[in-house]
This record gives C-alpha cells, structure tokens and sequence, in this order.
C-alpha cells in the first residue's frame, strides 16, 4: 500500500493563494489584473502589464487615485540584475507662496488648487515604458480608457468613500458631474464612467498614432503633449484664471528621476522601497529593530510580538517625522537609520512590559541633523482628530513575469479636494496635502520641493533572487501592513493568500500625514480578528486600544506575489478587506 505523505495544515483563508508556472499579478482590483493579465498574455513583459494595470487602477479607484497623481514605482530587470526606482512624485510650482498658503489655510495647506504640485504619474508610466517595456502607449492605455469610457460597477468602498466625501466633490461642476451623477453619489452596482477623462487618454494614444518615427519618439510625443503641450496650456490657462500657481513652465520642466532604491538586509533578505520622499524608509528601519528579536518564539500576533512589532514602529515613525523629506532639500541621515548599531540602540528603548505613553523622542542615527519634534507642538485639537475617513485611499499593483523581471507600484491622490481641469477629467496631483507650513518641519513647503508621500511600494529579494512584490494602499498604515505581511511569509511560513488575511495592527501615535495631522499617544488600532484576552493584555500593558473591524477594510489592502524560492512558481495573494484580486498563468 502507498504510504501517505503527511501535509502541514496551513489555517483557512477566504481565497486560495493563486500560483502560476510563468507570470503573477495582484492589484487593488479585479479589473486592473484582468487588464495586465491580457498584456501578460500577448507577450508583454512586468514592466508593461504594470503600467497597464496602473493606469487602469486609476480608473477604478477614481475618488481617491488620480491619472494625473502620484505613482512611485519600483521595478527588477533580471537580465541587468538591477533595481530601478521611478519617483513618481511631483514638485511645488516655482510660484508657490509659502505666506498666501498660511495666509489661507492657517495651519494646514488648503485644500482646492493651491495643493496642486506635478502630475508624476503620467510620466512615470510613460518613462517606464520607454525606457524598461516593449508595448506602445496605446496598447498600455487601452484598458484604462475603455474603462473610463464604458464604466464599470461601483463597489461597497468607492460607494462608501464618495458618499463621505460628497460635499467635497460637490465645490466643483465637472468633480460633481463624475462623482455625483444627478446630484447624488452612486450606489453600490451604478455604473460610473469618466467619459472626459477617456476622451484625454485617447488623445494621448492619437498623438503617439500620429507621430513618425520610432516607439521612443512616439512615447516623448505623448509626454510633451501632456506636459509641453495643449494639455500643459489649458492647465496653465486654468490656474491663470482662478490665481493658481501652476505654469506650463512648471510642467514643460518635469521628468520623472530615475534613482537608485534604497534597501536594508533582514535576515536571509534585502528588502527595496523608494528614497526617502516617501515613508518607506519607515517599513526598512522596522524590520532592522525587529531583526534582533525571536519573531517565532514570541508567537504570530501574541501579546509579546504585537507589542514589540508596535513599539518597533513607533520608533521609526519617530525618525520619519523628525527627519523624513525630500533628499534634495533635507539632510535625511538614511544610512545611519538603517544600520546595525543604530537599530540595536533603537532596539534597547523598547520595554517588554510597558507600552510608550505618547510618541517616543526620535532617535540619533549617525548623520542626523537636529532633529524636529513636531509631536510635541500638537494641539489638543489635533491630538484628538484621527483622520480615520481617509486611510483607505490610494491603490497597488504588482506584477512577475516569465523572465524574472518584477514592477510595483502604489498610485494614489484624491479627487474630492483638488478641482478637476474642466473637459479633462483629470485632477492634478493635490499631494501638497501631505506637506507642512510649520517652519522647521522636514516636509515644510518651498518651490521646487516634493511632499513627504506616504504611498511606498517594495520589492524583496532573498539570496539575490527576486523573492516578493508588495505594497497597499492605506496612508499612514502602508508600511505597517505591509511589515506584518512580509513577516507573516518569511517568520512565519504562511501562505501568500493568508499572510494577506491574517489580522493585522496599526498605530497613530504619531502626527497623521494627512491634515490636520491628528496624533492620538499610544493609540493602537487592532483588528476584532484578535482574541479577546489578547486586547485586554494590551490595554493593561498602556496601549491606547481601538477595536476596528476586519472587514470593510479600515487597515490597508496589501497585494503582493512571492516568487517560490525552490520551485520558483509565482504565489500571488490579494486582500478581501477590499476589491484586490490575483491572477496567474
């Protein structure tokens, strides 16, 4: 008799973990992995499915992700052995008044035109695609305008979010005409179309049908048109009416940087994010102080290991207030918190029994400027405002090919506090939301400089190989979600699909990145997946407890696709807590 081979039992999840022979997607919608799955499909590579499912994601998730908004992105070429950071984030227009912006909006950047600073995300994808893919700019943006065009079913989050947000939207004709159809939000099955926004796309694919030459010189004509071109006039002609402080010399100046990643070792893996202008230097130092702790003995989501991945996180999101900025502008000391020695200090500041009563001071890496205390200037109203209504916004995608190459990226930017430039479509990027006007703060507003981003994707490797793709959106608990699913993998050898669904935490013991900046000391955000007698041990210990629902999703929506370091199949999961779905072939 055949003798049984005898399983291990992996818990439960809602889906299985999707595993392909030759290439993965997962993305914040089903309908963005169909459309990079087609790309896949007809011989695409990741980087070209990545752009497609990108720009369609916009698409799809229109309140809070904008075609003209932010878009870093991280990409791995396997024949070049190389990791590629495209910093899909805009800069403040050269006109930018610091003074009117205080004179308007007091202590927070206003919300409406003023926030506008450059529209990355169309060069970014454009610069992908040109310098990393094989397909044309029609090809990738097919999928994105045939949804905008035709519309698609309105889902239980976007119905929630844009009924929230309805009287924002309402402040402007052609946001109303989208988001409130008949004066009121849609409902969950409406179907939503954003026929001038599908108009603008295919515009852009005309130009690059129109234009001679080679595909490079195709995909520049569909650049200028965007940023040198009728479309930069009648956004400078906008702003010019309404005392904006975008030019079309702002626009025709934008290139996407093409930079280096930055990157930390955790164990047997290097784990990628983008520079420093977003917060995924907060994701790097966590793991880095959580690196000298035994994640297994304490136990998946236990007592011990919750408080110490909490308090690990409230120090580095220590650091990220006090340091964080644009590189160019700010002396970030990167190298010093990402250090060996400096996360062993960070480490021995963690009391095993008792929880930081408020955020914990930041820490003094090597390198560091003065740092700036911004949580000790918070107000009473600002320590009590939690932000909670937009921590679901933006979107994600990943992607791995046949080939080994890999694309991530985190697409982002509200369009209920920015105007959209009438028949367009199009909001541009308000991410100046997510810079300051308290002089001294690391994010502090100037012309020329980028806000502080929370969206950060990652990639993550083990013994040199492409091991993971992952991101979320979620503001400020991005790197926290994404934390607890990258350890749930490699800690605690859990399936793709269920490191994605298992509970999760987050803290706000920090000042939001969103204005007005709410910051609740030890606040703790748990899911109600959690035991119990585990919550309450928390509380004894001095967290500040909120019991949150696991569904809908209130703590981010990670997708992510590992690459099987034995079989090398590509597991690909996706999170239920939104409308995330895999695919694999």
């Amino acid at each position: 008799m055949a003798r049984k081979v005898k399983m291990a039992i992996q818990p439960p999840s809602f889906r299985p973990t999707v595993v392909g022979t030759h290439h993965a997607v997962a993305t914040g919608h089903y309908l963005g992995t169909v459309a990079a799955m087609r790309i896949l499909d007809g011989g695409g590579n990741a980087i070209d499915a990545g752009v497609c499912a990108a720009m369609a994601l916009a698409i799809l998730q229109p309140d809070m992700v904008s075609f003209a908004g932010v878009a870093p992105t991280l990409i791995y070429l396997k024949a070049e052995d190389r990791v590629i950071s495209l910093a899909g984030l805009g800069y403040w227009p050269a006109n930018t008044d610091l003074e009117r912006l205080r004179r308007e909006g007091g202590a927070h950047v206003p919300e409406g035109l003023l926030r506008t600073v450059m529209p990355a995300a169309p060069a970014t994808h454009i610069e992908a695609l040109r310098r990393y893919g094989t397909i044309s700019f029609t090809q990738a943006a097919t999928a994105a305008m045939e949804i905008a065009r035709d519309g698609f079913a309105v889902y239980p989050l976007l119905a929630s979010n844009i009924a929230w947000t309805a009287e924002q939207f309402a402040r402007w004709p052609d946001n109303a005409a989208v988001f409130l159809p008949g004066g009121q939000p849609p409902k969950v099955g409406d179907v939503l179309k954003q026929v001038d926004l599908a108009r603008t796309i295919f515009r852009m694919m005309e130009v690059e049908r129109e234009t001679q030459g080679d595909r490079d010189r195709k995909l520049r004509a569909v650049h200028d048109w965007f940023y040198r071109g009728p479309f930069a006039q009648t956004v400078h002609d906008y702003h010019q009416r309404h005392d904006g402080f975008v030019t079309k010399d702002d626009l025709a100046g934008f290139e996407v940087p093409v930079e280096e990643s930055i990157s930390v070792r955790y164990r047997d893996y290097t784990v990628h994010s983008c520079d420093v202008w977003c917060q995924g230097i907060v994701l790097l130092e966590t793991l880095k102080i959580l690196e000298g702790y035994d994640l297994k003995a304490l136990g998946h989501n236990s007592v011990a290991y919750v408080h110490a991945v909490n308090q690990a996180l409230n120090l580095s999101f220590a650091d990220r207030e006090a340091y964080s900025g644009d590189p160019k502008f700010v002396n970030v000391p990167k190298a010093g918190m990402l250090s060996d020695a400096y996360a062993a200090r960070q480490r021995g500041r963690i009391d095993a029994q008792r929880a930081f009563a408020a955020l914990p001071d930041p820490g003094y890496p090597d390198g560091a400027p003065a740092p700036y205390l911004l949580h000790e200037r918070a107000t009473d109203d600002a320590r009590g405002t939690s932000n909670k209504a937009l921590q679901p916004g933006t979107i994600y995608g990943c992607v791995m090919d046949r080939d080994g190459n890999g694309y991530s990226a985190t697409l982002s930017d509200p369009q209920y506090d920015v105007p959209i430039i009438p028949g367009t479509g199009l909001a541009l990027s308000g991410r100046g939301c997510q810079s300051r006007l308290t002089p001294g703060h690391p994010s502090v507003v100037a012309p020329g400089k980028r806000p502080r981003l929370t969206p950060n994707p990652s990639l993550a490797f083990r013994d040199g190989k492409l091991f993971m793709a992952f991101g979320t959106p979620g503001g400020d608990t991005q790197s926290q979600a994404m934390l607890q699913v990258f350890l749930n993998i490699v800690e605690f050898d859990k399936t793709v699909q269920a490191a994605v669904e298992a509970p999760r935490i987050s803290s706000w013991s920090f000042p939001n990145s969103f204005a007005p900046h709410g910051y609740l000391p030890a606040r703790l955000n748990i899911e109600d997946a959690f035991a119990r007698d585990t919550i309450e041990a928390l509380r004894t210990m001095g967290h500040d407890v909120d019991v949150w629902p696991q569904f809908p999703a209130e703590n981010a929506g990670v997708c992510a696709i590992m690459a099987h370091p034995t079989t090398g199949l590509k597991h690909a999961g996706a999170d239920p807590r939104r409308e995330g779905y895999a695919g694999a072939w």
